[in-house]
């Protein structure tokens, strides 16, 4: 059975006051008021009274002048609450208006990503970043339905089945979006900070260039086909960054004068088969860089000029049967790079320059 007295459950959303009924409320103001009435009379007598020296009897009207006085001052104040009220109903309306719409239009955006048409799809794309900036509670959600579609299968062939024409235009457009917000970690659209997961995505194309990654990275079993991938000048600091199991197949990746500052860095089972990899001027001063058990049988991968001044760098248990490493003019300090337990095919050609004295095992 219902109780009488139990306040109405929010049936608007959560902005929404939990109010009493107004038949419950409207006689028991009226009663409350009456009796303050009758109370304030009677107190504006009595004050009256005490504070009168001589023998002249109390005019009613002073009394009823003094009454209707405190009452307006209570009058005032209840006035002042209904409207903070009527504020706060308002308000609670407009939250909800604008949940609806930021609601309908993740909706549409969403739909948009799906279309079969490239200039919607871009237009979807477009609409879910603009809709991460204004609205900061979903922000990581939109991003990842952006990262999302970048880890749906992808066909770079035109001749193979599956193959759709504009889907790389799209893709690029969302990594330009994505690096853009990565840029100003001050900013308040930021995405510096936020989960970000391409997790065996392929990538054909794309910049990254001078963004700052903070937040959980994950580029794990990506595959780096093709065209020129950049992140030169990007900052890995703070949070977890991983590229393990990557493939860098073909094309130019480019870390060239990046900075590993903190956090950890995982290039764990990365496959390095073609192209060229380049991690010249790179800076390693804090945190975990590992590239152990990695391959490396095919293409150019450079660490010429690195600084491995503070991280700890491990390429221990790694493979080298083809292609072409080298580490020359890198610098180093302390026991902070281990290249233990190696294996070394006469293929493979490294190239180490001034190296320090870091046990190297060649079984």
């Amino acid at each position: 059975m219902t109780n009488p007295l139990q306040r109405r459950p929010t049936q608007d959303g959560r902005h929404t006051p939990n109010l009493w009924p107004v038949w419950l409320v409207a006689p028991g103001a009226l009663l409350i008021v009456g009796a303050a009435a009758f109370s304030l009379y009677h107190g504006a007598e009595l004050l009256l009274s005490s504070e009168n020296t001589g023998n002249k009897p109390i005019k009613v009207q002073d009394v009823i002048s003094t009454t209707v006085t405190v009452l307006t001052l209570i009058g005032a104040v209840l006035a002042a609450l209904y409207a903070y009220r009527k504020q706060l109903l308002d308000e609670g309306t407009s939250h909800r208006a604008d949940a609806t719409q930021l609601t309908e239009r993740y909706t549409k955006a969403a739909e948009q990503l799906g279309h079969e048409q490239p200039a919607v799809r871009l237009t979807g794309v477009y609409a879910m970043a603009r809709l991460a900036d204004y609205w900061p509670e979903q922000r990581q959600v939109c991003v990842d339905v952006l990262c999302a579609y970048l880890r749906m299968p992808y066909e770079t062939d035109s001749t193979e089945p599956g193959f759709r024409h504009g889907e790389r235009e799209v893709r690029f457009t969302i990594i330009r979006i994505i690096r853009s917000h990565l840029l100003d970690p001050t900013s308040i659209t930021t995405w510096c900070g936020l989960g970000l997961d391409f997790t065996g995505a392929t990538f054909d194309s794309g910049h990254f260039m001078a963004a700052t990654f903070s937040g959980e990275v994950s580029f794990s079993g990506a595959t780096f086909s093709g065209g020129e991938v950049y992140f030169s000048g990007a900052r890995f600091s703070g949070g977890g960054f991983y590229f393990s199991g990557a493939a860098f197949s073909g094309g130019q990746v480019d870390f060239s004068v990046s900075t590993f500052s903190g956090g950890e860095v995982y290039f764990s089972g990365a496959t390095f088969s073609g192209g060229e990899v380049d991690f010249s001027g790179s800076t390693y001063t804090s945190g975990e860089v590992s590239f152990d058990v990695s391959i490396y049988s095919g293409g150019q991968v450079s660490f010429d000029g690195s600084n491995f001044s503070g991280a700890q760098v491990n390429f221990s248990g790694s493979a080298f049967s083809g292609g072409e490493v080298s580490f020359n003019g890198s610098t180093y300090s302390g026991d902070t790079v281990s290249f233990e337990y190696l294996l070394i095919q006469p293929a493979a050609a490294i190239r180490w320059g001034p190296f320090p004295a870091i046990p190297v095992n060649q079984p």
